[in-house]
Formats: C-alpha cells, structure tokens, sequence
C-alpha cells in the first residue's frame, strides 16, 4: 500500500463557484527591492529575523544529542534534540568573544559543543556550562549566561526557527494558518522521507525566487509545457490566507475528474506558500519544497528538497525493520518507479528556473531594468510584496490575517 493524500473534509479549492484570482489589481515594484543594500538590512532587522522559517527536517535531528545548524541572513542557529524528545534552539555564537560553536559541521550528535578559540562549554540547550579559569572573570558576567534562544518547534516533519525567541514569536501554526495546515496537512509530510537534497548558492536576491515559484504564468516559456496544461493552467486557482497564499493548478489529464470530485489533492498540483520563504510543490504523490535563504542582497543559498512517501512499516528515515525488506510490494514498486522518472523530469524544470533566476543576475544594476510588472493573475507575488512593505513599515505580519481571514483564523 501507498498513501494516496485526498481532499477529505478539507474545503473545496476548485470548481463551481470557487473564485480563481482574488480582487487584487495588476501592480508594479521597484527593480530597488531586489537590489538596495538598505532595504535588505531592514527585511533582516524587521522580518527575517521574526518570522517562522524551516531550519530542516525532524529526521535530520531524531535522536538524543543530534543537531543540525542553520545558517542565513547573517545569522547561525544550533538546534539540538533533548532528551525528552524536545528541541532546543539557539545561536551558534560564543558568548566570550563571539565565535562560532560549531566549527562549520551541519549536523552530527553530541552532548555538548566547545567553542574552539577558548575552550568554553555549552550544554545542548545553549547554557554556559564549563568555562576554563572561571575564577579570573566577574562572576556577574558569567551568572546564568547562555547563548540567546531561539523559538523552534516542529510541524509536518519540519523543524520551524523563529529567531525572535520562545518568548517573543508567535505560535508556529498561527503563522502557518488554519488554511495551510489543513490543506497542506493532507499530504501527511510528517510521514514522508527525503529521497533527495539539492543545494545551490544562486548570485539573486531571494525575494526574486519566491517571485518565481509564486506564479504559474513561466511555465509555457520557460518550461515549455503543451499547450493542454497552458490551456488548463488558466484554471488555477489562487487563494490569499493571512500573509501567506495557495495555488491549485489542474492537471490536464485529470480535469473531468477534478470536475466531478472537486478532489485537488489528486487531480492538480498544489502548491503553498509560507511567508517569507517557504515553498512547497506538491504533486499527487511526492512533495519538492523550495526554501530560498537569503545570505546577502544579492545572494541566495536554494536547497530543494524532494520528498516522497515510505513503504509501509519504514521510519522517517526510510530504512525498514529487520525482514521486510524481503517483502516485495508491487504496488510501492510501482508508485516508486513512477515517482523517480517525474521527479528526474521536474530536476529538469527546476534546472530551467535556476539558469532563469541566474539570468536576472546579469541585469539587476542595469539602467534599463526599473521596475517589475505584475498581472492580476500574479496575485500572489504583489501580495507577498505588499505583505514585506508593510512588515518593513512596522505592521506586524500576523495583522495581515485582517485583510487575508479565513476560516477558523488565528484571533
């Protein structure tokens, strides 16, 4: 057996009655939001650092003592698996003379991390635990000292950072937003396993990727698609939730189906955006999420993740219990062979995204190059810039559930 993600009790996406562009008019943005030094530093002042991101998946960090570490936007996080089966976040940086602790691994298992300039000792949980010559030093400076702590929490087999601390961020699945954990939570991702990892440092501003996964408009051009899904893309539908935003685009094959079950989990590819970074594509049966980290104004680390679902009875790491690797599954043998082949095709397609975004390095100083232009089919891109004008201007990004409400949304 092979889990088949469906609708279920979700709401209806697409069909009758169903809007498919919201009430947003075509828009223009400065070329300068992707290129102002300025403006960079106050998406990281008033945005990057407050807002949920994905620092990695659950399984990366599954065991007692193992941690993975984040790195972006001038920041370095540690987050490390308690014994209690929690996490702990904090910032890899020594509260001595603000060296880094990790020492440039990305992941590993430990009961503590030493700084390697002066020798002084974390715990797990980013407490000061052992420093040499303690005696020399005030004990005032040393009472209670820690690395700052950052708010972690886990959903959908992802581990979520918000640099902002425990105390400070707001609950992950606030942010996220009933909508997306509904919707989204069909795919049961908590179960999936990562069949591949790509990374790739990309010399454009961030925001321009998310731009490009935001709208489905490229795809005749750039991908070359037949003009059965050009004719049936015009079908999507686009939906605003709080900061964040859905896309459902029909797949050509199955539009009589989509039409009579209203099944989009099935029957389109569904994809989520979670401000400001977070990008899942979700086909029927194997996930890619797009995750854009900003390292400078006009640099960006993108790691595509592919996921896709285990057989019956393996871990969240995908290896198997002792003897059911012996037991063939037709049925997953199947599912599997399938899920290969597309996912070499889509490496493809975003290969095609990726020379595209490198592109757009080569004009992003040129006098001629002033301003982008957005349709009212590319909704979803003037919103997530609106959404960032008013962050940076100092309204919380949480207030945009007043203008985006839905159902059940966070108060």
């Amino acid at each position: 057996m092979v889990f088949k993600p469906t609708r279920g009790d979700a709401p209806l996406r697409v069909g009758t009655g169903i809007a498919l562009v919201p009430d947003i008019p075509g828009s223009t943005v400065s070329a300068d939001v992707y290129r102002d030094p300025t403006r960079f530093e106050l998406e990281r002042e008033r945005v990057l650092r407050s807002s949920w991101m994905i620092a990695g998946r659950s399984s990366e960090a599954s065991g007692t003592g193992d941690w993975l570490l984040y790195e972006g936007h001038g920041e370095t996080v540690i987050v490390s698996r308690q014994a209690d089966g929690s996490l702990a976040a904090f910032h890899n940086v020594c509260q001595h003379r603000g060296t880094r602790l990790s020492r440039g691994e990305t992941s590993g298992c430990t009961r503590r991390f030493t700084c390697p300039w002066h020798g002084w000792v974390y715990d797990t949980t980013g407490a000061v635990v052992g420093v040499p010559e303690r005696e020399d030093f005030a004990p005032e400076h040393l009472a209670g000292l820690r690395s700052p702590a950052v708010a972690v929490d886990e959903w959908g087999g992802w581990i979520w950072i918000n640099l902002a601390g425990p105390d400070a961020a707001p609950a992950l699945l606030d942010w996220i937003g009933p909508d997306i954990v509904t919707d989204l939570g069909r795919f049961g991702m908590e179960h999936m396993i990562v069949h591949e990892k790509w990374v790739t440092d990309i010399p454009v501003n961030y925001k321009a990727i998310v731009d490009g996964f935001n709208e489905v408009y490229h795809s005749t051009e750039l991908h070359n698609v037949p003009a059965e899904f050009t004719k049936a893309a015009r079908g999507t539908t686009f939906h605003l939730s709080g900061p964040n935003s859905m896309m459902f685009v029909p797949r050509a094959e199955h539009l009589e189906k989509l039409a009579a079950s209203g099944d989009h989990h099935q029957y389109t590819i569904c994809h989520y955006v979670v401000f400001p970074n977070t990008v899942f594509n979700n086909n029927p049966r194997h996930i890619q999420m797009f995750q854009p980290i900003p390292l400078s104004v006009d640099q960006t680390r993108f790691i595509c993740w592919e996921l896709i679902y285990p057989p019956d009875g393996a871990a969240a790491d995908g290896s198997v219990a002792d003897g059911a690797a012996a037991v063939t599954d037709p049925e997953y043998d199947e599912y599997l062979a399938a899920t290969m082949a597309h996912w070499e095709v889509l490496k493809g397609v975003v290969g095609e995204d990726l020379f595209v975004f490198n592109e757009l390095s080569g004009t992003r100083h040129s006098m001629g190059y002033t301003r982008n232009v957005f349709s009212t089919r590319e909704c979803k891109p003037v919103e997530y810039h609106t959404t960032m004008d008013l962050a940076i201007q100092g309204r919380p990004v949480m207030d945009r559930w007043l203008d985006h409400p839905s159902e059940g949304r966070p108060s």
